[in-house]
C-alpha cells in the first residue's frame, strides 16, 4: 500500500512540475494553458501511459472543489470600483443570457442534430456558462478596455450558479414538473440567497480579520480561502447557490482592508493555478480517446450553433438597455470562452446515468478543445478588428500592508515599478497625510533613512508607517502620485483602487 502511495505521489509531483513548466511554453506558442493540461491528462491516461481512471463521482467532487477555488480567486482580484459599473450587464448575462443560450443551443441540437429534447437542453445548459479560468488567464494577457474585461470576468464568476441549477434540474427531470413561475422563483431564491449569504460571510470575515491579530502572516491567506469555502458550503446546506456565494464573498474580502492583502492575493493566485492544473489533468484522464471520433461532428455542429448564434443572441438580448455598442457586443460574443466548467457540468448527467450522457461528455470535451483553440487564437485579432483595444499603461502600484497592532498603525511596503510617476518625486512632494511617514528606502540592495530632500527612483522599495485612521488616505495619495505625478490633484486624480 505504501509503495502504491509513493508511486502515486511521484506521478502527481512530476505532472505538477511538467504542467508548471508548460505554462511558459504555452504562452510562447500562444496556446491556452488549459489545452496543455488536458493533453497531459490524456497522455498519462489509458491511451498513453495506461493509467485507467473512470471515477465520474470523484471527478465531479474534485472538480467542484477546484471551481470554488478558481471562482474565489476571481472574486478576490475583482475591484469594486471597476465591477460596480458593469454589475447590471454581468448579472443579466449570468441569468437571462444563460437561459437564452440554453434554449437556442437546445433547439438547434434537437432539430439539426436530432438529439431528443431533454438531452438537447442539457447540452445547452452545460455549454451556457463561460469559464472563469479560461477568461481570467486569457484576458489578463491582452490590453483591452477595462469595462469589457470587467464584464467578462464578472459574468464568468457569476454564471456558474444559474448553469449548475439548470443542469441539475434537467438531469434529474425536476425541471418542468412545476409551473414556470415556480421554477423561476426557486432559481431567484437560490441566486439571491447565495449572494446575500456570500456578502454576510465576506463582511463578517473581513471584520474579524482586521481585529484579530493572527500570530503568523501565513494564516491570513489560509483564513481568507477558508471563508470563501465556508460561503460555498453554507450556501449548499441552505439550498442556496454556493458558487454565487463564493464569488460575492471573494469580492467583499478582496475589497476590504485586509492585513497582508498582497500575500492573500498571491496565495489565492497560486492556489487557483494548482486547481486549474489538477482539474484539467483529471478531466483529460477521464476522457476516452477511442470514443472521440464519434463526437467530432456533434461537437462541431453544437459548437457552431453556440458561437455563431446562441452567444451573440444572448449578448444582444442581455445588452438591451445598457448602451453597449455593436463593437463591444461583438467582442463579448467572441470572448465568451468555454473551458473546464462545461466539462465539469457534463459529469453531472453522466453521474446520474442520463441516457446519452457519455456522448454528451465526449462532445463537450471535443468542443472545448477545438473552439478554445480557435477563439483564443483569434482573440487579439478580433479585439483589433472591432476596435476595443486599450493603450498600454504603467503597472498599477502595489501596496502591501502588515498590521502593527500595539501601535495602532500599519506598515506599508511598495516598490516603484518602471513607468510609475513616483520616480523623480522628492519625498516632501509626496504630501502624505499627517500620521504617515516614510521610514526606510531600499535602493540597490542598500537601505537608508530618507529625508525631505531624498528623490525617489525606479526600483526603490519603500517602507511607510501610517496610523490606522490615515492608512487609506496614504494609499490613495501614493497611487495618485504614481499615476499622475506630483501634480495629481490638479488632474482630479484621487488614487482610487483599480484592478491590478
Amino acid at each position: 500500500m505504501t509503495g502504491q502511495l509513493d508511486v502515486a505521489l511521484l506521478i502527481a509531483a512530476a505532472v505538477l512540475l511538467v504542467a508548471v513548466g508548460a505554462v511558459r511554453l504555452s504562452m510562447r506558442l500562444g496556446v491556452p494553458s488549459l489545452l496543455v493540461y488536458l493533453a497531459i491528462g490524456v497522455a498519462i491516461g489509458e491511451a498513453g501511459l495506461g493509467i485507467r481512471f473512470d471515477n465520474v463521482e470523484l471527478t465531479r467532487t474534485l472538480g467542484t472543489f477546484a471551481l470554488v477555488v478558481i471562482v474565489a480567486e476571481g472574486g478576490l482580484t475583482a475591484r469594486w470600483a471597476t465591477l460596480r459599473p458593469v454589475l447590471g450587464i454581468a448579472t443579466v448575462l449570468s441569468t437571462i443570457g444563460v437561459l437564452v443560450s440554453t434554449a437556442v443551443v437546445g433547439a438547434i441540437a434537437h432539430y439539426a442534430v436530432g438529439i431528443d429534447w431533454r438531452l438537447a437542453l442539457i447540452y445547452g445548459a452545460v455549454l451556457s456558462p463561460t469559464d472563469a479560468a479560461a477568461v481570467f488567464s486569457t484576458l489578463r494577457r491582452l490590453r483591452l478596455r477595462p469595462r469589457l474585461v470587467a464584464t467578462l470576468e464578472a459574468e464568468s464568476g457569476m454564471n456558474d450558479a444559474a448553469a449548475v441549477l439548470l443542469v441539475v434540474l434537467l438531469s434529474t427531470g425536476e425541471l418542468g414538473g412545476h409551473p414556470w413561475w415556480y421554477e423561476g422563483l426557486i432559481m431567484a431564491y437560490e441566486l439571491g440567497a447565495g449572494a446575500l449569504l456570500g456578502g454576510v460571510v465576506g463582511w463578517l470575515g473581513a471584520w474579524v480579520m482586521r481585529r484579530a491579530a493572527l500570530p503568523a502572516a501565513g494564516l491570513y491567506p489560509i483564513t481568507t480561502i477558508g471563508l470563501t469555502a465556508l460561503a460555498y458550503a453554507a450556501g449548499s446546506v441552505l439550498h442556496a447557490s454556493g458558487f454565487i456565494a463564493v464569488y460575492v464573498a471573494g469580492v467583499v474580502l478582496g475589497n476590504a482592508r485586509l492585513p497582508h492583502r498582497q500575500a492573500v492575493l498571491g496565495f489565492a493566485d497560486g492556489l487557483a493555478w494548482l486547481a486549474q492544473i489538477g482539474l484539467f489533468v483529471l478531466l483529460g484522464l477521464l476522457v476516452s480517446p477511442k470514443r472521440l471520433d464519434e463526437a467530432v461532428l456533434p461537437a462541431l455542429a453544437v459548437g457552431l450553433a453556440l458561437v455563431l448564434v446562441a452567444r451573440p443572441l444572448s449578448v444582444s438580448i442581455s445588452a438591451t438597455g445598457f448602451r453597449i455598442g455593436w463593437r463591444a457586443q461583438a467582442f463579448l460574443s467572441w470572448a465568451g470562452l468555454r473551458g473546464a466548467v462545461p466539462i465539469v457540468l457534463a459529469t453531472i448527467p453522466l453521474s446520474l446515468r442520463v441516457p446519452g450522457a457519455a456522448a454528451l461528455f465526449d462532445a463537450v470535451f471535443v468542443l472545448v478543445v477545438v473552439f478554445t483553440l480557435v477563439q483564443v487564437g483569434l482573440l487579439p485579432r478580433v479585439a483589433r478588428a472591432v476596435g476595443v483595444t486599450a493603450p498600454a499603461e504603467a503597472t498599477e502600484l502595489t501596496v502591501e500592508t502588515a498590521p502593527l497592532t500595539r501601535m495602532g498603525a500599519d506598515l506599508l511596503q511598495l516598490e516603484i515599478e518602471p513607468g510609475s510617476r513616483l520616480s523623480g518625486v522628492y519625498l516632501d512632494e509626496l504630501r502624505l497625510p499627517v500620521g504617515a511617514v516614510v521610514t526606510l528606502i531600499v535602493r540597490g540592495g542598500t537601505g537608508f533613512v530618507p529625508d525631505h530632500d531624498t528623490r525617489l527612483r525606479t526600483g526603490d522599495s519603500m517602507l511607510i508607517v501610517a496610523t490606522a485612521p490615515v492608512r487609506d488616505a496614504t494609499e490613495r495619495r501614493l497611487r495618485a502620485v504614481s499615476r499622475r505625478g506630483r501634480l495629481a490633484r490638479w488632474f482630479d486624480e484621487d488614487g482610487a483602487n483599480r484592478p491590478e
